[in-house]
C-alpha cells in the first residue's frame, strides 16, 4: 500500500513534529509532503528519518524561510497542487491546511488534527493584532484573506474519511466548525526521556516560545509581584527582550536551550507554571512525568493533562492576580512525585504508537 504523510511545514522541532515522528516510528514507508521543508540535519533525522519532504511552490518564495506565514493567502492554493493520486493511503497531520488535500473516493484520508486553524478561527483577533493587521486597508484585506480561507477550510474538510483529534477540547472544535465526529488520541509524550526527580529545588519554571499567545507575560507580571519567590524562564522569540524589560530581579531568563537542560530545569522546579490556552499541551505532561507539578491556565487541554490538586492547580482567568492566587495556593498544598510520574505515563509515546496503528489498520481492513 502506498503512504503519503502530509504535515502543513517542517521548520522547527515543536510539538507536531513529535507526532510526525511516532508515526513515522510505526511505518516507515511514508512519502512525505509539505508547504516547506527547511529543518536542519539534526531535527530531519529525528522527525522524518533523514527524507525531505515534497515541498510546494511557497518553498522557493522570498522570505519563506524566515517567515512564511506572510504568504497566508496562498496556502489553500499551494496544498491543492499535491498531486496524491499514487496513494492509496493519506495521513495528515494538520493544525492549518494539511487536510485539505484533493483526495479521490477510493483513497483513505486520516487527518490527526491538531486543531482547526488557529489564526483563522478562534485566534483571528490576535493574530490581526499581533501583525499590526487590526486596521486600515491592509486590515481590511487580512480579514477578507481570513473569511476566504475559513471557506475553504469548511469545505476542505470533506476530504477527509476520518478525523483524529488530539484531545476530547479539539474533538469538540472539529464537531462545532466541520460539523465532523472524531478519535481522540492525545499525542505522544516522551515519558521514558523526562525521568522523575523528587528531589526539587526552590524555583518555579517555564518554557516556551516567547509569542503572544503563550501568555507569559502575566506570568513575568505575577512573579514580579512575589518577589520572594525565584522563576527561572527558557525560551526565545518576539517578546524576549520585552520581557526581560519588565521584570524583576527574582526572574531569570535562560534563552533557547537544549533537550538535555529543559529535562533538568523540569526535574528540579518546584512548579511548572503554564499559562496558556493550548490545544493539548505536551510540555505540561514532559513536566509531569518529571514528578514536577503544574500551575495551569484552567482551559483546553490543560483540563485533560493536569487532575486539580493531585497532579496540578488551575488558575481560571490569564491575569497575574489569579496566577499569584494559585501560586499561594500551590504554596499550601503537599504534591506527590510518583503520583504524578504515574499520571503521565497514560500519555506515552507506546500508547499513542498503539492505538494509532490500531485505529488506521481497522480503516484499512474496512477499504480493502
Amino acid at each position: 500500500m502506498k503512504k503519503a504523510l502530509i504535515s502543513d511545514w517542517y521548520y522547527v522541532n515543536g510539538g507536531a513534529e513529535k507526532v510526525i515522528h511516532s508515526i513515522n516510528s510505526i511505518w516507515n514507508d511514508f512519502d512525505h509532503y509539505a508547504l516547506i521543508d527547511f529543518l536542519n540535519d539534526e531535527d530531519r533525522a529525528y522527525i522524518l528519518n533523514g527524507k525531505k519532504a515534497r515541498t510546494s511552490f511557497i518553498q522557493k518564495l522570498p522570505t519563506a524561510k524566515q517567515n512564511h506565514r506572510n504568504f497566508l493567502q496562498l496556502f489553500p492554493f499551494a496544498t491543492e497542487q499535491f498531486d496524491l493520486s499514487d496513494y492509496e493511503l493519506i495521513i495528515s497531520s494538520s493544525s492549518a491546511v494539511a487536510k485539505g488535500v484533493k483526495t479521490r473516493k477510493d483513497q483513505l484520508h486520516i487527518c490527526y488534527c491538531h486543531s482547526p486553524m488557529r489564526y483563522a478561527w478562534d485566534l483571528q483577533d490576535q493574530y490581526l493584532n499581533d501583525s499590526g493587521l487590526d486596521s486600515g486597508l491592509r486590515g481590511f484585506y487580512a480579514k477578507y484573506v481570513l473569511n476566504k480561507i475559513r471557506k475553504w477550510d469548511v469545505a476542505n474538510s470533506d476530504n477527509v474519511d476520518f478525523f483524529i483529534a488530539n484531545s476530547n477540547h479539539i474533538a469538540q472544535r472539529i464537531k462545532k466548525i466541520y460539523n465532523r465526529e472524531s478519535t481522540v488520541i492525545y499525542p505522544p509524550v516522551d515519558v521514558d526521556f523526562f525521568t522523575l526527580e523528587e528531589q526539587k529545588e526552590d524555583f518555579y519554571f517555564t518554557a516556551s516560545r516567547l509569542v503572544s499567545y503563550k501568555k507569559t507575560q502575566v506570568i513575568v507580571e505575577a512573579f514580579n509581584e512575589l518577589p520572594h519567590l525565584k522563576l527561572i524562564i527558557a525560551g526565545d522569540g518576539p517578546e524576549f527582550e520585552k520581557l526581560q524589560k519588565i521584570a524583576k530581579r527574582n526572574i531569570e531568563f535562560v534563552g533557547f536551550i537544549d533537550a538535555s537542560r529543559l529535562k533538568s530545569y523540569m526535574q528540579k522546579a518546584k512548579a511548572f507554571v503554564f499559562a496558556a490556552e493550548e490545544d493539548f499541551g505536551i510540555i505540561p505532561v514532559e513536566a509531569q512525568a518529571c514528578g514536577t507539578p503544574i500551575i495551569a491556565f484552567g482551559k483546553g487541554g490543560t483540563l485533560e493533562t493536569v487532575v486539580e490538586n493531585i497532579t496540578g492547580v488551575f488558575f481560571r482567568e490569564q491575569s497575574a492576580q489569579k496566577i499569584k492566587d494559585a501560586v499561594n495556593s500551590f504554596e499550601k498544598i503537599k504534591f506527590d512525585s510518583k503520583m504524578i510520574r504515574e499520571h503521565a505515563m497514560k500519555f506515552s509515546t507506546k500508547r499513542f504508537e498503539n492505538e494509532m496503528k490500531v485505529f488506521v489498520d481497522k480503516k484499512i481492513i474496512r477499504l480493502i
